[in-house]
């Protein structure tokens, strides 16, 4: 039945008395719909391509290529079996990419301390940005390739080696995003600063930093990635030391051993992607609030 007001509202309620309150359930349905409707928006695409991918993949490895070059791509089933599924293959690929985890966690930490420093001098003086910059691009435009028998030269073919070849890669990415960040800051809050007499460390550490850190974590995931790849890279042309996974690449292709090869290649873009999603992740639990409420203020 229904209970009409004074002022015309009507208010559905059971036929035993109590007040029709299906509002919040059906709500709460609703949510859980909008949930469930997000979740396979965000995971049927990436699903839906990988599937398409992997047809691809065995369309590849059964209809184009004949048996004897089937070495080339091996369908993913033989990969799996043997690269993942057979512990003896699967526990040489895991040393050797901890072998060139750390070599590359290394090589970001350096890159890392070095990036800082060198930013925050630069985006405090002009003189400095002028005579470090220039530099710094010829650092990234110059070829990995060709210094490579240089930088064996000086520090050898082993560990030290491979990390030069990680801060090479991935330091330039560091310095240019946190220079612009800092650099980012609004010129009123400059003002403000300077109007209550605010020291250059004071400026630095309230304003300047608070500021740049959106473009500090995406310098850093890039040069996570570089990093990454500096470390495979450098670890295929310096053989000397622990095994990392570059030289099971290089192993892996003169054998024509084909299943092991991309399994190497598999868990070496795994790696990268993880690395990525942990600064990814990182950036979330340090600025994710603060985007969120910019968001929503707009």
């Amino acid at each position: 039945m229904t209970i009409t007001h004074d002022d015309d509202q009507q208010i559905s309620t059971a036929d035993d008395g109590s007040s029709a309150d299906a509002g919040a359930p059906v709500l709460g349905g609703k949510k859980r719909r909008r949930s469930a409707g997000d979740l396979a928006r965000q995971f049927l695409p990436p699903l839906f391509l990988g599937a398409l991918i992997v047809g691809a993949w065995y369309y590849v490895s059964y209809g184009l290529l004949t048996e004897e070059r089937r070495f080339l791509l091996r369908p993913p089933h033989e990969i799996l079996q043997v690269g993942f599924l057979d512990w003896d293959h699967f526990s040489e690929i895991l040393q050797a990419l901890w072998s060139s985890t750390r070599v590359a966690l290394i090589g970001l930490a350096i890159s890392i301390t070095i990036g800082f420093f060198l930013a925050t001098i630069m985006s405090q003086t002009k003189i400095v940005e002028r005579a470090i910059f220039p530099y710094m691009v010829m650092l990234q435009a110059i070829p990995i390739l060709a210094i490579v028998p240089l930088i064996g030269f000086w520090w050898g073919y082993g560990t030290t080696s491979r990390i030069a070849v990680c801060v090479i890669i991935s330091l330039f990415p560091i310095i240019v995003n946190t220079l612009f960040g800092l650099q980012s800051a609004e010129r009123g809050l400059h003002d403000l600063f300077t109007l209550h007499h605010a020291s250059r460390l004071t400026r630095l550490r309230k304003l300047m930093f608070p500021a740049a850190r959106p473009a500090i974590f995406a310098g850093l995931r890039i040069s996570a990635g570089l990093s990454v790849i500096g470390a495979i890279v450098g670890d295929y042309f310096f053989g000397q030391g622990a095994v990392g996974i570059g030289q099971l690449l290089k192993r892996y292709s003169s054998r024509l051993e084909g299943e092991e090869l991309l399994a190497a290649v598999i868990m070496s873009s795994a790696l990268g992607v993880v690395v990525f999603l942990f600064f990814g992740w990182l950036q979330n639990v340090a600025i994710g609030k603060w985007h969120e409420s910019s968001g929503a203020d707009s």
